[in-house]
């Protein structure tokens, strides 16, 4: 009997065990779950945000709003057997400006049973994004076919104050932490050859080399040498097609002036036809659609002709079509190139051509995710590029501008921080907003 005694209860200490052991284990995953059920209330924010972004006027019709902020309650999720889940969304401002960076606030609830429930708290901070991070980013092949092509950086607004002067590129102030990134996976997507690149290069794979006189790496980097620290194979983005507004009054023929000092206007025209010493002069700060079809010529500079942007005027350019300057054909009076932008529409599988020739300086920014972009010639190319394909034919010297990181025009809203609300002050500073509803 004695033995027995002691065998009942060694197993019922060890059943006891066990059963503390299970639940901890229960309670740990349902903070687990509860954990990424929050994180899934916060993607139903970001996801209005962009929505609203995007032009969508209903991006936040499931929601409770009171025209500031944006409430909502989601229920009914069904996880394991017996376990059940919901998750309250918090947004603070629906209607954030460009600078703006809203928080979100999500509190989970996950139910197993008749234990007491388990919630989580996260609060996060939005940002907008933006496209130009990278000097030059092809979301297919990048190719430098020249004899030689400089790439370095500066930073036109480095106080990030546009009421003061923007910094004009110069060689002493120039700066070896700009990037370019490519999707390329294969080697022969990626040709670097004689390409000097003071800066960073990130790849989907494949492994970039150089020639004999290339290098990838600070300054001082010696000719062949593709410095280890300033490479990475882990590239992978998506850059959706930017749709052209279309809030625009028509216009043809353009003359040989456009827009009005000091006003912004809004046009569409057909196609921009460019030649001999022609010029179209950029007045104010002015959009313009070119509502060619995909496939067609939208935009055609050649000779002596120009489109000029004087000093205080900006363009901004939506083009579906393909597109050819030469010669002197964009020339830009401003120190910074995002007062030159060019947004490639096209959705077509054989996008369209964007062909830039010339033996100046071109300050511009351009966004065309199923373009083919071909630099060729001699001269200065300052700002930002992204397209399918890039390619230099020339021994332009690329000079990116990081100041664009800050450029968030079409661009998403994105996570800049997170916080995990786990304390007892800290959740009690933030219930009144997840309270009554």
């Amino acid at each position: 009997m004695l033995l027995m005694a002691v065998l009942a209860l060694v197993l019922g200490s060890y059943f006891n065990l066990s059963l503390t052991s299970s639940q901890q284990t229960r309670r740990i995953f349902d903070r687990n779950t509860a954990f990424h059920l929050a994180e899934a209330g916060v993607e139903e924010a970001v996801w209005s945000y962009n929505q609203v972004l995007a032009g969508v006027p209903d991006g936040w019709s499931d929601w409770n709003t009171d025209g500031v902020a944006a409430w909502r309650k989601l229920t009914d999720f069904s996880l394991t057997p017996g376990s059940s889940g919901s998750v309250k969304v918090y947004a603070s401002n629906i209607t954030p400006t460009k600078t703006n960076q809203p928080v979100i606030l999500a509190e989970s609830t996950v139910q197993t049973g008749n234990t007491a429930p388990v919630t989580q708290m996260i609060e996060v901070t939005l940002r907008r994004r933006s496209f130009f991070a990278n000097g030059l980013t092809a979301t297919r092949k990048l190719l430098f076919r020249g004899s030689r092509t400089l790439f370095d950086s500066w930073a036109s607004d480095p106080d990030q104050d546009p009421s003061t002067a923007p910094v004009e590129y110069g060689t002493a102030i120039r700066s070896d932490l700009g990037g370019i990134a490519t999707g390329a996976s294969d080697d022969s997507d990626l040709l670097l050859r004689h390409a000097e690149i003071h800066g960073f290069v990130s790849t989907a794979g494949a492994i970039p080399h150089v020639g004999d006189d290339g290098f990838i790496g600070p300054f001082g980097t010696a000719p062949g040498v593709v410095d280890p620290s300033r490479f990475a194979t882990d590239f992978n983005a998506d850059f959706p097609v930017i749709s052209a507004p279309t809030d625009t009054s028509f216009i043809y023929p353009l003359g040989s002036t456009l827009g009005l000092v000091g006003q912004a206007t809004r046009w569409h025209t057909p196609f921009i036809k460019l030649f001999g010493f022609q010029t179209l002069t950029i007045l104010g700060h002015v959009t313009l659609v070119v509502t060619a079809p995909p496939g067609t010529s939208a935009i055609d500079i050649t000779g002596f002709a120009a489109i000029l942007i004087p000093k205080g005027s900006t363009l901004t350019i939506y083009v579906e079509g393909d597109v050819k300057i030469s010669g002197q054909g964009l020339g830009n009076g401003n120190v910074q190139p995002a007062s030159c932008k060019m947004w490639g529409t096209n959705i077509t599988e054989t996008g369209q051509v964007i062909g830039i020739r010339g033996r100046g300086s071109l300050r511009t920014v351009i966004y065309a995710p199923n373009g083919d972009v071909t630099i060729n010639g001699n001269g200065h190319v300052m700002g930002s590029i992204v397209a399918r394909d890039i390619t230099f034919t020339g021994n332009a010297a690329f000079h990116h501008d990081l100041s664009l990181a800050d450029l968030t025009d079409h661009a998403p809203f994105g996570v800049k921080d997170w916080t995990l609300v786990n304390t007892p002050d800290a959740r009690a500073a933030k219930a009144p907003l997840l309270e009554g509803w």
